[in-house]
């Protein structure tokens, strides 16, 4: 009954935002093509329920040879997860789009689509999972989500020990008043800005 209201619950909420945000869809793309040359999307194969592969969507926030740019970078956060605080990578556009978490929405599609849940561990590449096995098994019995636990308590550290543990922490305990808590916390946590890469 949990997953019949849940999967309810993403389609229901997935839909109404892209109602409300639907002017966005038509604007920050404007905005990405004047800002830098190169796709409005940015399209990456992430993992899903049982490791079922997807295509997950964002809007680009980075410029177009973002790619070979990250073989000089250094990651910032432990484990084989790549971010940095400041990446020269991100253009000006794309800094506000990360800072307000506005480059997510194209995600509801993929909930739309079942690939993504509203909350559940964030979608990784099979390579990104690489560093803990366990970790990996673990964090695919469940729909990978749009926030969790790592997004509005552990975002900010850079831990990757604190990754694992927020997503086994999702996946043991996870209920819908704990999805509900955690989408009124992800709220909060985009309005604040904290801990935003």
């Amino acid at each position: 009954m949990r997953l019949v209201l849940k999967n309810i619950m993403d389609i229901a909420g997935a839909f109404f935002a892209i109602l409300i945000f639907s002017p966005l869809f038509i604007l920050i793309p404007i905005l990405i093509k004047l800002d830098s040359r190169g796709p409005v999307f940015f399209k990456q194969k992430r993992c899903g329920l049982g490791g079922r592969e997807f295509e997950m969507y964002k809007f680009r926030s980075m410029v177009n040879d973002a790619p070979v740019m990250r073989e000089d970078l250094s990651s910032e956060v432990e484990g084989s997860v790549f971010k940095i605080k400041k990446d020269p990578r991100i253009t000006r556009i794309g800094r506000f789009l990360r800072r307000t978490s506005l480059d997510e929405l194209p995600q509801f599609l993929c909930i739309l689509k079942g690939d993504m849940s509203l909350v559940g561990p964030r979608p990784l590449a099979d390579e990104e999972m690489s560093a803990d096995r366990k970790w990996k098994r673990m964090r695919l019995t469940v729909k990978p989500g749009l926030t969790g636990l790592w997004q509005v308590k552990g975002r900010a550290t850079g831990k990757f020990t604190d990754w694992v543990r927020y997503d086994e922490e999702y996946v043991e305990k996870g209920s819908l008043f704990l999805d509900i808590k955690l989408l009124l916390l992800t709220i909060w946590t985009v309005i604040t800005g904290r801990g935003a890469y």
